[in-house]
Protein backbone atom coordinates (compact mmCIF):
# COMPACT_ATOMS: atom_id res chain seq x y z
CA UNK A 1 0.00 0.00 0.00
CA UNK A 2 1.32 3.43 -0.95
CA UNK A 3 1.44 6.12 1.73
CA UNK A 4 -1.09 8.43 0.07
CA UNK A 5 -3.42 5.75 -1.30
CA UNK A 6 -6.90 7.21 -1.68
CA UNK A 7 -5.90 10.66 -0.45
CA UNK A 8 -7.20 13.74 -2.26
CA UNK A 9 -4.85 16.73 -2.23
CA UNK A 10 -5.53 20.23 -3.53
CA UNK A 11 -2.40 22.07 -4.71
CA UNK A 12 -2.18 25.70 -5.75
CA UNK A 13 0.27 26.73 -8.46
CA UNK A 14 0.35 23.12 -9.57
CA UNK A 15 1.28 23.44 -13.25
CA UNK A 16 5.01 24.06 -12.93
CA UNK A 17 7.95 24.25 -10.56
CA UNK A 18 7.54 23.08 -6.98
CA UNK A 19 3.77 22.77 -7.37
CA UNK A 20 4.18 20.35 -10.25
CA UNK A 21 6.77 18.40 -8.26
CA UNK A 22 4.28 18.14 -5.39
CA UNK A 23 1.48 16.98 -7.68
CA UNK A 24 3.64 14.29 -9.25
CA UNK A 25 4.77 13.10 -5.81
CA UNK A 26 1.19 12.81 -4.55
CA UNK A 27 0.27 10.77 -7.62
CA UNK A 28 3.40 8.63 -7.28
CA UNK A 29 2.32 7.72 -3.76
CA UNK A 30 -1.23 6.76 -4.74
CA UNK A 31 -3.11 10.01 -4.21
CA UNK A 32 -5.30 12.14 -6.44
CA UNK A 33 -4.72 15.81 -7.19
CA UNK A 34 -6.86 18.89 -7.67
CA UNK A 35 -4.32 20.99 -9.56
CA UNK A 36 -5.08 24.71 -9.41
CA UNK A 37 -3.29 26.86 -11.96
CA UNK A 38 -3.71 30.03 -14.00
CA UNK A 39 -3.72 27.87 -17.13
CA UNK A 40 -5.55 24.56 -16.69
CA UNK A 41 -4.71 23.50 -20.23
CA UNK A 42 -0.98 23.87 -19.59
CA UNK A 43 -1.50 22.00 -16.34
CA UNK A 44 -3.24 19.13 -18.14
CA UNK A 45 -0.38 18.88 -20.62
CA UNK A 46 2.24 18.59 -17.88
CA UNK A 47 0.47 15.76 -16.06
CA UNK A 48 -0.43 13.96 -19.27
CA UNK A 49 3.20 14.16 -20.37
CA UNK A 50 4.13 12.54 -17.07
CA UNK A 51 1.77 9.64 -17.81
CA UNK A 52 -1.14 10.46 -15.52
CA UNK A 53 -4.85 10.26 -16.26
CA UNK A 54 -6.27 13.77 -16.36
CA UNK A 55 -9.89 13.75 -15.27
CA UNK A 56 -9.51 10.59 -13.22
CA UNK A 57 -6.48 11.08 -10.99
CA UNK A 58 -5.82 14.75 -11.79
CA UNK A 59 -8.36 17.54 -11.95
CA UNK A 60 -6.82 20.69 -13.47
CA UNK A 61 -8.75 23.81 -12.44
CA UNK A 62 -8.31 27.34 -13.74
CA UNK A 63 -7.88 29.51 -10.65
CA UNK A 64 -6.21 32.79 -9.77
CA UNK A 65 -5.50 32.45 -6.04
CA UNK A 66 -5.86 36.23 -5.63
CA UNK A 67 -9.59 35.76 -6.34
CA UNK A 68 -11.35 34.35 -3.27
CA UNK A 69 -14.50 33.57 -5.23
CA UNK A 70 -12.52 31.60 -7.82
CA UNK A 71 -10.86 29.64 -5.03
CA UNK A 72 -14.21 28.79 -3.45
CA UNK A 73 -15.37 27.53 -6.84
CA UNK A 74 -12.20 25.44 -7.18
CA UNK A 75 -12.88 23.78 -3.83
CA UNK A 76 -16.45 23.03 -4.88
CA UNK A 77 -15.21 21.41 -8.09
CA UNK A 78 -12.72 19.33 -6.10
CA UNK A 79 -15.42 18.07 -3.75
CA UNK A 80 -17.79 17.37 -6.64
CA UNK A 81 -15.11 15.33 -8.42
CA UNK A 82 -13.48 13.46 -5.55
CA UNK A 83 -16.01 13.67 -2.70
CA UNK A 84 -13.54 14.67 0.01
CA UNK A 85 -10.31 16.50 0.80
CA UNK A 86 -7.38 15.00 2.72
CA UNK A 87 -4.60 17.49 2.09
CA UNK A 88 -3.77 21.01 1.00
CA UNK A 89 -0.48 22.34 -0.35
CA UNK A 90 -0.37 26.13 -0.47
CA UNK A 91 2.28 26.59 -3.13
CA UNK A 92 1.23 29.46 -5.42
CA UNK A 93 3.40 32.53 -5.05
CA UNK A 94 6.00 34.76 -6.64
CA UNK A 95 9.41 36.26 -5.92
CA UNK A 96 9.70 39.75 -7.45
CA UNK A 97 12.97 41.17 -8.80
CA UNK A 98 15.45 42.60 -6.30
CA UNK A 99 14.08 45.87 -4.88
CA UNK A 100 14.83 47.84 -1.73
CA UNK A 101 11.99 49.22 0.36
CA UNK A 102 12.53 52.62 -1.28
CA UNK A 103 12.02 51.03 -4.68
CA UNK A 104 8.94 49.08 -3.59
CA UNK A 105 5.64 50.89 -3.96
CA UNK A 106 2.79 50.37 -1.52
CA UNK A 107 0.75 48.93 -4.39
CA UNK A 108 3.47 46.39 -5.20
CA UNK A 109 3.75 45.40 -1.53
CA UNK A 110 0.01 44.94 -1.09
CA UNK A 111 -0.20 42.98 -4.36
CA UNK A 112 2.45 40.51 -3.18
CA UNK A 113 0.79 40.17 0.22
CA UNK A 114 -2.43 39.22 -1.59
CA UNK A 115 -0.68 36.66 -3.78
CA UNK A 116 1.71 35.08 -1.26
CA UNK A 117 -0.04 35.46 2.10
CA UNK A 118 -3.73 36.32 1.77
CA UNK A 119 -4.23 33.46 -0.70
CA UNK A 120 -2.71 31.08 1.85
CA UNK A 121 -5.14 32.34 4.51
CA UNK A 122 -8.15 31.98 2.18
CA UNK A 123 -7.12 28.52 0.98
CA UNK A 124 -6.68 27.26 4.55
CA UNK A 125 -10.02 28.79 5.56
CA UNK A 126 -11.77 26.97 2.72
CA UNK A 127 -9.98 23.68 3.34
CA UNK A 128 -10.24 23.32 7.11
CA UNK A 129 -13.95 22.31 7.36
CA UNK A 130 -13.23 19.43 4.96
CA UNK A 131 -9.91 18.46 6.56
CA UNK A 132 -11.62 18.17 9.94
CA UNK A 133 -13.72 15.37 8.48
CA UNK A 134 -10.70 13.43 7.21
CA UNK A 135 -8.17 14.44 9.89
CA UNK A 136 -6.09 15.77 7.03
CA UNK A 137 -3.03 17.97 6.76
CA UNK A 138 -1.91 21.32 5.41
CA UNK A 139 1.49 22.13 3.97
CA UNK A 140 2.48 25.75 3.41
CA UNK A 141 5.31 26.36 0.95
CA UNK A 142 7.27 29.21 2.47
CA UNK A 143 10.99 29.94 1.99
CA UNK A 144 14.18 29.77 3.98
CA UNK A 145 14.47 33.54 3.65
CA UNK A 146 11.47 33.74 6.02
CA UNK A 147 13.90 32.53 8.68
CA UNK A 148 17.19 34.04 7.52
CA UNK A 149 16.21 37.19 5.65
CA UNK A 150 17.25 38.27 2.16
CA UNK A 151 18.66 41.50 0.80
CA UNK A 152 16.56 43.70 -1.48
CA UNK A 153 13.45 41.57 -0.87
CA UNK A 154 11.41 43.19 1.94
CA UNK A 155 8.03 42.31 0.44
CA UNK A 156 8.90 38.71 -0.30
CA UNK A 157 10.51 38.07 3.09
CA UNK A 158 7.58 39.67 4.90
CA UNK A 159 4.99 37.57 3.06
CA UNK A 160 6.91 34.35 3.57
CA UNK A 161 7.48 35.07 7.27
CA UNK A 162 3.77 35.81 7.57
CA UNK A 163 3.01 32.34 6.26
CA UNK A 164 5.01 30.85 9.13
CA UNK A 165 3.05 32.82 11.70
CA UNK A 166 -0.21 31.65 10.16
CA UNK A 167 1.06 28.06 10.11
CA UNK A 168 1.89 28.09 13.83
CA UNK A 169 -1.44 29.66 14.79
CA UNK A 170 -3.42 27.12 12.77
CA UNK A 171 -1.33 24.22 14.06
CA UNK A 172 -2.26 25.17 17.63
CA UNK A 173 -5.94 25.65 16.84
CA UNK A 174 -6.30 22.43 14.86
CA UNK A 175 -4.07 19.99 16.80
CA UNK A 176 -6.92 18.87 19.11
CA UNK A 177 -8.84 17.81 16.00
CA UNK A 178 -5.87 15.91 14.53
CA UNK A 179 -5.48 18.30 11.61
CA UNK A 180 -1.78 18.96 11.16
CA UNK A 181 -0.23 22.11 9.70
CA UNK A 182 3.43 22.44 8.71
CA UNK A 183 5.61 24.59 6.48
CA UNK A 184 8.40 23.79 4.04
CA UNK A 185 11.18 26.37 3.67
CA UNK A 186 13.43 25.51 0.73
CA UNK A 187 16.58 27.32 -0.28
CA UNK A 188 17.36 27.22 -4.02
CA UNK A 189 15.18 25.00 -6.20
CA UNK A 190 15.66 24.54 -9.94
CA UNK A 191 12.35 25.81 -11.31
CA UNK A 192 11.15 27.78 -14.34
CA UNK A 193 11.11 30.87 -12.10
CA UNK A 194 14.78 30.29 -11.27
CA UNK A 195 15.59 30.03 -14.97
CA UNK A 196 13.63 33.21 -15.68
CA UNK A 197 15.71 35.02 -13.06
CA UNK A 198 18.96 33.66 -14.49
CA UNK A 199 17.97 34.85 -17.97
CA UNK A 200 18.02 38.44 -16.68
CA UNK A 201 21.64 38.12 -15.56
CA UNK A 202 24.73 38.94 -17.62
CA UNK A 203 25.82 35.29 -17.67
CA UNK A 204 22.83 32.98 -16.96
CA UNK A 205 24.96 29.85 -16.63
CA UNK A 206 27.30 31.53 -14.15
CA UNK A 207 24.33 32.90 -12.19
CA UNK A 208 22.82 29.43 -11.79
CA UNK A 209 26.21 28.04 -10.78
CA UNK A 210 26.49 30.72 -8.13
CA UNK A 211 23.13 29.65 -6.66
CA UNK A 212 24.30 26.03 -6.75
CA UNK A 213 27.35 27.07 -4.77
CA UNK A 214 25.28 28.64 -2.01
CA UNK A 215 24.44 25.08 -0.99
CA UNK A 216 27.17 22.98 0.67
CA UNK A 217 25.84 20.00 -1.28
CA UNK A 218 26.89 21.89 -4.41
CA UNK A 219 23.52 22.07 -6.17
CA UNK A 220 19.97 23.30 -5.93
CA UNK A 221 17.09 21.01 -5.05
CA UNK A 222 14.86 19.44 -7.67
CA UNK A 223 11.10 19.85 -7.73
CA UNK A 224 10.78 16.11 -7.12
CA UNK A 225 12.75 16.42 -3.89
CA UNK A 226 10.41 19.17 -2.67
CA UNK A 227 7.44 17.02 -3.65
CA UNK A 228 8.70 14.11 -1.58
CA UNK A 229 9.04 16.32 1.52
CA UNK A 230 5.44 17.46 1.07
CA UNK A 231 4.22 13.91 0.50
CA UNK A 232 5.83 12.92 3.82
CA UNK A 233 4.09 15.78 5.62
CA UNK A 234 0.72 14.77 4.17
CA UNK A 235 1.12 11.11 5.10
CA UNK A 236 0.73 9.14 8.31
CA UNK A 237 4.51 8.87 8.42
CA UNK A 238 4.44 12.37 9.92
CA UNK A 239 1.41 11.77 12.15
CA UNK A 240 3.03 13.46 15.19
CA UNK A 241 4.52 16.40 13.27
CA UNK A 242 2.66 19.70 13.43
CA UNK A 243 3.59 23.37 13.74
CA UNK A 244 7.02 22.67 12.30
CA UNK A 245 9.25 24.32 9.71
CA UNK A 246 11.06 21.81 7.52
CA UNK A 247 14.11 23.21 5.70
CA UNK A 248 15.23 20.98 2.82
CA UNK A 249 18.11 23.29 1.91
CA UNK A 250 21.16 21.20 1.06
CA UNK A 251 22.92 22.75 4.05
CA UNK A 252 22.47 26.34 2.82
CA UNK A 253 21.61 27.64 6.29
CA UNK A 254 24.71 26.20 7.95
CA UNK A 255 27.09 28.86 9.25
CA UNK A 256 30.52 29.56 7.82
CA UNK A 257 30.06 27.06 5.00
CA UNK A 258 32.05 29.34 2.69
CA UNK A 259 35.05 29.15 5.05
CA UNK A 260 35.23 25.36 4.98
CA UNK A 261 38.24 23.83 3.22
CA UNK A 262 37.54 23.36 -0.46
CA UNK A 263 38.48 20.29 -2.41
CA UNK A 264 40.93 21.03 -5.19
Amino acid sequence: MKKLDGKVVLITGASKGIGLGCGLAVLRHGGRVAALALDAEECSSEYTRAGHSVGKDVLPINCDVRDATAMATAFSKTLDQFGKLDGLINNAGWHPPAMTIEETSLEDFESLVKLNLTSTFVCCKLAIPHLRKTQGAIVIMSSEVALLGQGAAPSYVATKAGQLGLMRALALDLAPENVRVNAVCPAGVMTPLMNEWAATQYDPSAALKQVDNWHPMGRMATIDEMGEVCAFLLSRESSFVTGQVICPDGGASLGYADKAPKKS
